[in-house]
């Protein structure tokens, strides 16, 4: 097998071979992070009147662009809720997501200013009709079920008085 050397800056050389093997795996290790759920993300107990939620907190950039891609299934009582750092419209689509959701766009005290129900791997774009800080998203149907629209107030600790 033939060696394939570099020279460094400081002039000495080194096999390129471990060095490609070592970007090689990296580049896997992180196409392969973007293809599988996120399934440990913090959690944070939220209300609905009577109906309590379970929600996965997406805060950093990273954890808001993978969202609930690729999640296969979700218990009627768990969401995922996208914090952003001030409030501003927020945009969201259903790129690599299997299950249909309705995204929930909140204002910072709570209240829900629009619902946006989204299909499956589609990038339509569903947007608050406000600025907000948060946006929920629930299995499709969770809220009319619940007979939820917008203008109620959720409550907990993302929703305190600031």
């Amino acid at each position: 097998m033939k060696s394939f050397l570099v020279r460094t800056a400081n002039g000495s050389q080194e096999a390129l071979a471990p060095l490609l093997a070592a970007l090689v795996l990296s580049v896997c290790t992180a196409a392969g992070a973007q293809e599988s759920p996120q399934m440990n993300l913090q959690r944070v107990e939220l209300g609905a009147g009577m109906h309590r939620i379970d929600a996965q907190v997406a805060a950093s950039p990273q954890e808001r662009q993978i969202g609930l891609m690729h999640r296969k299934e979700m218990p009627q009582q768990e969401g995922m809720l996208f914090v952003f750092e001030a409030p501003a419209v927020q945009c969201f689509w259903m790129k690599n997501t299997i299950l249909p959701l309705t995204a929930a766009f909140v204002a910072d005290d709570g209240t829900i200013v629009n619902l946006a129900d989204m299909k499956p791997q589609t990038e339509d774009s569903h947007c608050s009709e406000k600025p907000v800080r948060y946006v929920l998203e629930m299995n499709q149907g969770w809220f009319s079920k619940k007979g939820i629209k917008a203008g109620f107030k959720l409550s907990g600790t993302p929703f305190a008085r600031r």
